[in-house]
């Protein structure tokens, strides 16, 4: 059950996706031919409105087949007026944002439904206190709950992380303890710790842990949109951040994951309820944005730049240059594809 929940899941996404880049075609009047779920041969189709929509075999992907644009031969051009080459290239670069753009607000969407449902999230309860460490110098005990910093509320952990990190000079903390509250000043350290990539970084801290006990905070319909906007925005980051960790060579090529990995772990987040599946859902969905987004040829990343050379220079690029480079992009795409799925059998074969 768990599969077939994560097979629909990676299909609605691509559904979305290319959702974006058929709305913003047939917005400028570029006739769409085909807007397939999956690539390869076709196993059901229909048309609609001059439109075919299709299954395809291979459901790794799909695709918005737009008049006059061809990824698998640049060179097929159409100039008639419903031709998506023939658009002004601000349009053409709103055509390939389409797709990105409804990942995004899909990721949005869902943040803010699980907003209102009910966000999971670690209380602000010290589970572990470091020997010398600024925490156990002022008497900060194991169950201290931390309620306040310099007056402002402390609803959960991540909420204190980022006070102290950002503070500057002494804090005025209120900790809840056994049911009585006290005031305590601290004044955090740089300390080095790990980040989610495993590198050593300094950053202001108190030198404790979280109790591991976890929360569920509701947020009302106007908190709700600043958290969607937030967990959106972070996931983002998050995802740029590891593309750049993984080319810097701090992430190992051995850790990337593929479409077995995505379906493994979302028939997994499924068993764990709607909040988590949501959750889950969102940062694929913020992956597919940001990785389309990449400057690599056959990607939407790739015909911005060949679309923004043709705003700069007034002609677009030679076209076996194009044919070149798309080739090369599909090449590399599909090697990444085959290793990733080679790494996602390597990890279920050693258990």
């Amino acid at each position: 059950m768990g599969i077939l929940v994560s097979l629909l899941i990676l299909s609605f996404l691509i559904f979305f996706h290319e959702l974006g880049h058929f709305l913003f075609a047939r917005l400028f009047g570029v006739r769409v031919e085909r807007f397939s779920i999956g690539f390869g041969k076709v196993l059901i189709s229909k048309t609609v409105g001059g439109t075919e929509y299709a299954f395809s075999a291979v459901p790794l992907g799909g695709y918005v087949k737009m008049k006059g644009q061809d990824d698998t031969d640049p060179t097929k051009i159409s100039y008639d007026p419903d031709s998506y080459n023939v658009k002004p290239p601000w349009q053409r670069i709103l055509i390939l944002l389409g797709g990105p753009l409804f990942n995004f607000m899909l990721a949005f969407f869902l943040y803010y439904a699980i907003a209102l449902m009910g966000a999971n999230a670690l209380t602000p309860t010290v589970g572990v206190v470091q020997p010398d460490s600024p925490a156990a110098q002022v008497g900060l005990k194991k169950g201290d709950k931390i309620v306040a910093i310099n007056d402002e509320p402390i609803k959960i952990w991540s909420d204190l992380s980022e006070k102290i990190s950002s503070s500057k000079g002494p804090l005025d903390i209120v900790v809840d303890r056994n049911g009585t509250l006290l005031p305590i000043t601290v004044t955090p350290r740089i300390l080095e710790t790990k980040n989610i990539f495993g590198e050593s970084v300094k950053r202001r801290m108190l030198g404790i842990g979280p109790s591991g006990d976890v929360t569920t905070v509701r947020y009302g319909a106007t908190e709700g949109l600043l958290f969607a906007w937030h967990k959106t925005v972070e996931a983002s980051k998050l995802i740029v951040l590891s593309v750049q960790k993984l080319i810097e060579g701090v992430v190992p090529a051995k850790e990337m994951g593929g479409v077995i990995a995505i379906v493994q772990v979302t028939a997994e987040a499924s068993q764990h309820g709607l909040v988590a599946l949501f959750a889950l859902t969102a940062l694929i969905s913020v992956n597919l944005g940001v990785l389309n987004l990449l400057p690599i040829p056959a990607l939407d990343g790739g015909h911005i730049i060949f679309t923004l050379y043709e705003m700069i220079f007034r002609r677009p690029l030679n076209e076996e240059i194009m044919y070149r480079l798309t080739i090369g992009g599909w090449v590399l795409l599909l090697s990444l594809m085959a290793f990733t799925i080679y790494n996602d059998i390597s990890r279920i074969a050693n258990g």
